[in-house]
């Protein structure tokens, strides 16, 4: 059973308050999503580092309950 777009959403503005999120269900299958995270929290951190953050909000969930999240990460302008 896949996780909602809700779901992936809610973690992880619970982890990161200020990010804005645009999730994208890539199949229609609730397993492969795209996400799109702006968060000030990202600022100085290399690319890896960002998405390592956006990964430890989903609690362990990838490669679980959430299959595939093609992931881009930002910080705001």
């Amino acid at each position: 059973m896949g996780m909602s777009a809700i779901e992936i959403e809610t973690l992880i503005r619970a982890a990161l308050p200020d990010a804005q999120v645009t999730i994208t269900d890539l199949a229609g299958d609730g397993d492969h999503y795209a996400a799109h995270v702006e968060s000030a929290a990202f600022a100085g951190k290399p690319r890896v580092a960002q998405h390592k953050l956006v990964y430890e909000a989903l609690g362990g969930r990838m490669g679980g309950v959430l299959h595939a999240l093609q992931l881009t990460t930002a910080v705001p302008n």
